[in-house]
């Protein structure tokens, strides 16, 4: 037996931060659409997980995809190639753990999102207003649009990033993304890549997520680094 699924990337397009319950998770409003930008895992018979195209992924019991695999009660040999740039804020061990729901057939959006907050949105797909801790998704109508995406050469921490915006009192952005300025309080690197982009296209960049790439609208290939991207409907 053997399949091959693509994981898409997630576009955070905005994000706002509306609250936060109880337990410590903090609840959204955002826009967010599926792109061409894939990691791509075939399925074989066995057990195990290979990953090609990055280093320093954990391939134990707590990557997203052996936790997926797990939650719906399968075994498989997995070979994962990775194309989404980690910690990046573009949801790549999210889309690779909703592939794999969709691999055993599951579209339980509870169960996925028991496995992290951008799981159910991966695994719907498309474009969609996302709100709760990310488990409420209301599909929007499909637009399609090219982006140019510039990923910072390291890695950010979501978890860090919310710390850092509540440690800053809950700071709103002017822009589309009120985690940005907790993004740049973690990794103040972050703004030269920022205005790299944004000085090559003339644009403002916006940030994906809890950070890690700036995006801009438009197709820009010359932008050294950058990657050109579409939207994609599920």
């Amino acid at each position: 037996m053997r399949d091959t699924q693509r994981a898409l990337a997630k576009l955070t397009l905005s994000l706002r931060i509306t609250g936060v319950r109880g337990d410590g998770y903090h609840l959204l409003d955002a826009e967010m659409a599926t792109m061409s930008l894939a990691d791509i895992l075939t399925f074989g018979a066995g057990d195990g997980l290979q990953v090609v195209g990055a280093t320093g992924l954990d391939t134990g019991d707590s990557n997203l995809v052996r936790r997926a695999l797990l939650a719906v009660g399968r075994a498989a040999a997995v070979r994962l190639e990775k194309h989404i740039p980690m910690g990046a804020g573009l949801g790549g061990g999210s889309a690779d753990a909703a592939a794999v729901l969709r691999w055993a057939g599951c579209t339980d959006t509870a169960l996925a999102a028991e496995l992290g907050a951008d799981v159910p949105f991966c695994l719907v797909g498309g474009r969609a207003r996302v709100t709760g801790i990310g488990d409420q998704i209301e599909a929007l109508p499909f637009e399609e649009r090219t982006f140019t995406l510039l990923p910072y050469s390291g890695q950010v921490s979501t978890v860090a990033v919310y710390e850092a915006w509540d440690r800053l009192g809950g700071p709103t952005s002017e822009g589309s993304n009120d985690l940005e300025p907790a993004a740049l309080e973690v990794e103040p690197q972050l703004a030269r890549w920022r205005d790299r982009l944004g000085d090559a296209t003339g644009c403002t960049p916006m940030l994906a997520g809890s950070g890690g790439t700036w995006f801009v609208e438009g197709e820009f290939p010359d932008v050294p680094g950058a990657l050109v991207t579409h939207t994609e409907s599920p």
